[in-house]
């Protein structure tokens, strides 16, 4: 009888130490990958967090692939702005609104490209809504010029993103939520449809007050908006 007792509770114990583990994975595991980067964290991710961050004025400290205390901050700071909740972790929404794929998710070339319609998506309808449907895909247009562009970020997330580059960004509009033919006009303009002529830069004629804008070459006007290089 004590021997038979005995296997009960090593039994027990094996069962109990498995379910302990099985539980440690499915948990804690899944947690670990759904917050992805955040206070702690090394590599090559968070460089390209800070890069981006510092491109865009969030963040003032060293590149080194430390996840520290001031990128903590630059990653509030960015969340606060774009309307994203604000717990200073890189998941998996903020990585996609800085442009960068997430690693524990990372599907190559196609996820970026999904990245990219989404954020071209927002900025137009954030924009541009009201425009006719030519002058939406102009808005997607200008941004993926200056892509292109050596004298901008080199990516749609940094080219959104560039403090005061949008009005959409800065009064919270690009967060509302877009409509089909926003998407539509953002898979044209990725499908290399340009009716802007290679405008790096775009107005309202009857709201502008910057005079530096009207010293621009123009290329065309569509809508209300009048486009320039």
């Amino acid at each position: 009888m004590h021997k038979n007792k005995k296997k009960i509770i090593m039994m027990v114990v094996i069962v109990l130490a498995f379910s302990l583990f099985i539980s440690y994975n499915i948990f804690f595991r899944n947690n670990e990958l759904e917050a992805l980067s955040k206070y702690g964290s090394r590599g090559d991710e968070v460089t390209q967090i800070q890069t981006k961050l510092k491109r865009w004025g969030y963040y003032k400290g060293s590149i080194d692939g430390i996840y520290g205390s001031q990128t903590q901050a630059a990653v509030r700071y960015f969340q606060s702005k774009n309307g994203l909740t604000v717990d200073g972790i890189a998941g998996a929404k903020t990585l996609a609104a800085m442009g960068i794929s997430s690693s524990s998710n990372n599907s190559g070339s196609g996820s970026t490209t999904s990245n990219d319609l989404n954020l071209l998506t927002r900025i137009i309808y954030g924009e541009a809504r009201g425009e006719p449907y030519t002058g939406q895909v102009a808005i997607a247009a200008v941004v993926l010029n200056r892509v292109k562009s050596s004298s901008f970020p080199n990516s749609v997330a940094g080219v959104i993103y560039q403090p005061g580059a949008f009005t959409a960004v800065s009064d919270g509009q690009i967060n509302l939520t877009p409509n089909s033919t926003a998407k539509k006009a953002a898979q044209d303009a990725l499908n290399g449809w340009d009716p802007t002529y290679g405008a790096i830069y775009y107005f309202n004629p009857n709201t502008a007050t910057n005079k530096w804008i009207w010293s621009r070459p123009m290329t065309i006007t569509i809508g209300k908006h009048r486009f320039c290089k």
